[in-house]
């Protein structure tokens, strides 16, 4: 059962290879199964490189299925068309075609199992990547944002800096009446006098002025660092809003390129063993001598080719005697004088007729 399988998946003539020998039959049937084994891989090496796309298996499966036949379809028309023929070149310059088809399908099958192949390395490649664009997507993101918190935090320094200006000054202020009632700098007089009295009110007042300016600019602060903590918050949003878009950088393009990054001598290594499954089928039946089959198919090809030649050879025969025939039969028929007089007459009347209608429409138009 497995056996007559592998024959009708090698795209021999049915009736033929029952008539062959066993050993003729097993070999079709070497055949056959390279070219079913090469539709299998093909249908999971595409259901794999759908699934990356898609990231759902029904419809990996049913695509990969669908490929799968398409590439055992092309394989079988591909070895059931090669016809052995006397010289070796003769047969290589007909195979050539399918050989290239068969290398550009190879090359199709082999590119999605390196990537399941090589898989683990693939997914280190595109990890330093994802970490790349990461930190450049945040500088990117934090140069975006950059202008409006450096505006903030400057104009917080300011309002400190101002706070700081004025509590130095309130300072310096209260040093210069205390030194004043102390008798060490100013009028150098202990005690408090009317110099004490005036330094003591502008330290009072520029004391007033101070918390006055705190109380405002620490409102503004607040109101600074809240902003300063929303445009933190917007920048953190922004980036964990395309931190997704980042994550997802696994697809079937981004795992190509990946793999391209890679040694690319363990790939050639698969893709060379693919191309030699794809083209094994077609290389066997190159390399192999005239066998029974062949010679049966070449009879059935010239029986009917024969009998085809024989067919317009007659077809050609009945064409040229029916002419000749007919040409007798009209020779004679024109030596008649009866049927002469009898054309003739009717000749006659048609003239007649065409001379009065002539007449009656020329009277018309004068």
């Amino acid at each position: 059962m497995l056996k007559r399988f592998f024959m009708l998946c090698s795209g021999a003539d049915k009736n033929l290879i029952d008539s062959c020998s066993n050993g003729e039959q097993n070999k079709y049937a070497g055949i056959g199964a390279t070219v079913f084994f090469t539709a299998v891989m093909a249908f999971i090496a595409s259901a794999y490189a759908l699934y990356t796309v898609f990231d759902n298996v029904y419809t990996a499966v049913f695509f990969g299925i669908v490929w799968g036949l398409l590439i055992f379809n092309l394989d079988r028309f591909i070895v059931s068309t090669i016809r052995k023929r006397d010289r070796f070149w003769s047969e290589f310059l007909q195979a050539t075609p399918r050989i290239i088809l068969a290398m550009i399908i190879a090359i199709v099958i082999s590119k999605p199992l390196e990537i399941k192949i090589f898989e683990k390395e693939i997914n280190t490649v595109l990890l330093k990547e994802k970490n790349a664009m990461a930190l450049a997507n945040k500088k990117e993101v934090s140069n975006y944002f950059q202008t409006d918190l450096a505006k903030n935090k400057a104009e917080i320094d300011g309002l400190k800096a101002d706070i700081l200006k004025k509590e130095k000054e309130v300072n310096d202020l209260y040093t210069t009446y205390i030194t004043e009632a102390e008798g060490t700098k100013g009028t150098l007089k202990l005690g408090k006098g009317p110099v004490y009295k005036e330094k003591r009110d502008k330290h009072d007042a520029a004391l007033k002025e101070l918390d006055t300016l705190r109380k405002v600019n620490l409102a503004r602060i607040t109101e600074k660092e809240a902003k300063a903590k929303t445009l933190q918050a917007e920048l953190d949003k922004k980036v964990s809003n395309t931190q997704p878009v980042i994550d997802g950088f696994d697809g079937l393009m981004a795992r190509i390129n990946a793999l391209n990054k890679l040694p690319s001598l363990p790939s050639i290594f698969i893709m060379l063993l693919f191309l030699a499954i794809e083209t094994s089928p077609i290389i066997a039946k190159l390399l192999a001598a005239k066998s029974e089959y062949d010679f049966k198919l070449e009879d059935s090809e010239m029986a009917l080719k024969t009998l085809l030649e024989q067919n317009n050879y007659q077809r050609e025969l009945q064409r040229t005697t029916d002419a000749g025939i007919y040409d007798d039969v009209y020779a004679e028929i024109r030596q008649d004088r009866e049927l002469y007089e009898y054309k003739k007459k009717k000749a006659i009347e048609l003239l007649e007729m065409q001379a009065d209608n002539f007449s009656e429409k020329q009277k018309k138009a004068l």
